[in-house]
């Protein structure tokens, strides 16, 4: 699974969603992708899930890539906890994916596979998401 080496900071805000992604937002390495077309937070083992099941159905062929990586710690107080005492412990990692944030890409392999794969990936992902296909002029 996915998670920071270090921090600086053990606990984090939650923050907002409001808005559209600010950067990675086209195709950069790959000939397609998989945008996000909602806000969310996806968990380390969601981006694995759909790692794996991309990487599955590419098997040998094709090439990689995941623009996003979850440096957010999810906390979380135990179940059957009194109210205050401080914030809970950290219980997974998550990244902020906004509207239009290309989170997968793809390159190696035909268009209709590359559909797919992204496809699959999209399945295993709580949100909406859209096929990118660079244009080639």
């Amino acid at each position: 699974m996915l998670m920071p080496k270090r921090v600086k900071y053990r606990k984090m805000q939650r923050g907002r969603m409001k808005g559209k992604a600010k950067g990675g937002t086209s195709l950069a390495f790959g000939e397609y992708g998989l945008q996000a077309l909602e806000p969310a937070w996806i968990t380390s083992n969601q981006i694995e899930a759909s790692r794996v099941a991309l990487t599955r159905f590419i098997k040998k062929g094709g090439k990689l890539w995941v623009r996003i990586f979850p440096d957010k710690p999810f906390t979380k107080k135990p179940a059957e906890t009194r109210m205050g005492k401080g914030k809970g412990d950290p219980q997974y990692w998550v990244a902020v994916v906004k509207p239009g944030r290309v989170m997968f890409e793809l390159e190696g392999v035909t268009p209709v596979d590359a559909k797919e794969a992204m496809n699959l990936a999209a399945h295993k992902l709580p949100i909406k998401t859209r096929f990118l296909q660079r244009h080639v002029i």
